[in-house]
């Protein structure tokens, strides 16, 4: 697969473990990002071809990404680095795939359905933890329920935060929750909501959170009511409700700014051993109006290594070319299996009658 896969951000924290993973199984990516110094070393200690290009000018985006069959985007926050790149890879004709997991970047790339369709382009956005997994368990729940109406999703194990990660929240600091009811998406306060629920190791408390699956599930599966939580801890849901009148203040260039530069000296990421000691689990239920109901849980790996290990599983496999063109979801493009039949993920079902879990309430 040389010079087909494109992967821009490929020195990041993210990035970097994408590239690796990509290199452990016999891919040689083209390394591409806006800086030269951290691009031309990770190419010469790969032995990869490399790039160096930022986004400002679409001609030399398109000059860049023409040549290759797909290009994999690692660079956030997603909210500065979609939008180029897949103008550019509509132009160009190039497959487009990134790792983003912001409700306003998956909806502005699945508005651009019908000019991949034209282009002959696929665009799958979200191919990382930040989708994959709810996205799948989503699609598994609505294969077994094709009647549901509700689907509620949580996530337990988002603990450490990588620099890029950490950025792309600091540009979300603006925005309210949010949730999908009655097909649309609609904001509500932060921590809007709160529930207990069973991860398999007994239950824990969660909120509403802004997940992607807000906007992605809903193209899965047609499910027009669509709820996301995470587990947060005590001390931190009551500091969320306390700081809603202060959403807009968060959100403001100056504060961003200041947070990001704060991020740059402070946060390296989680280490090696620490991802191998961690875990992420995922529970999903979705319920008909009549009361019937299917519940799903996921064990996954840490969220960064899921996330290498599914954006090169889905570039490989868009690479070779199983991938309608248009606007697609993981689960769309690759099944409803796809994260199941990722090394390290567990996957279980249970019957309503034997699912201990309160309604859907979304």
């Amino acid at each position: 697969m040389a010079d087909e896969l494109l992967i821009y951000g490929s020195y990041g924290y993210t990035g970097s473990l994408v590239t690796q993973t990509a290199v452990e199984r016999g891919i040689a990516p083209v390394v591409a990002g806006r800086d030269s110094e951290r691009v031309e070393s990770q190419a010469a200690a790969l032995d990869l071809d490399h790039r160096v290009f930022s986004l400002e000018y679409p001609d030399v985006v398109e000059s860049r990404v023409g040549d290759v069959t797909a290009v994999l985007n690692c660079a956030g926050p997603f909210t500065a680095t979609a939008d180029p790149l897949v103008s550019a890879c509509l132009e160009t004709g190039t497959d487009y795939l990134d790792i983003a997991g912001s409700i306003p970047v998956l909806e502005a790339i699945a508005e651009r359905d019908h000019g991949a369709e034209q282009a002959g382009v696929s665009l799958i956005p979200g191919v990382g933890f930040d989708v994959v997994p709810t996205d799948c368990l989503a699609a598994s729940l609505h294969n077994r329920l094709q009647s549901a109406t509700r689907l509620t999703l949580a996530l337990d194990g988002l603990d450490a935060g990588s620099p890029g990660t950490l950025k792309s929240v600091v540009e979300q600091l603006s925005r309210p929750g949010a949730v999908r009811a009655d097909g649309e998406i609609r904001e509500v306060p932060v921590a809007w909501k709160r529930r207990r629920f069973d991860f398999g190791q007994g239950p824990k408390t969660a909120v509403t959170v802004p997940w992607g699956d807000i906007s992605t599930a809903y193209y899965t599966t047609g499910i027009p009511n669509i709820g996301a939580y995470a587990t947060v801890p005590e001390r931190a849901i009551r500091a969320m409700e306390l700081a809603r009148p202060l959403v807009p203040l968060l959100g403001s260039r100056p504060v961003r700014r200041a947070l990001s530069a704060a991020i740059d000296r402070t946060v390296s990421g989680p280490t090696a051993q620490e991802r191998a000691g961690n875990v992420a689990r995922v529970w999903g239920a979705a319920e008909t109006d009549d009361g019937e109901r299917v519940v799903g849980r996921l064990e996954t790996p840490d969220p960064y290594d899921l996330t290498a290990l599914t954006a090169v599983a889905a570039a490989t496999r868009t690479v070779e070319g199983e991938v309608e063109d248009a606007f697609q979801t993981p689960a769309s493009a690759f099944g409803a299996d796809f994260v199941a039949e990722i090394e390290g993920v567990e996957r279980e079902f249970e019957s309503a009658e034997s699912a201990d879990v309160p309604s859907a309430d979304v």
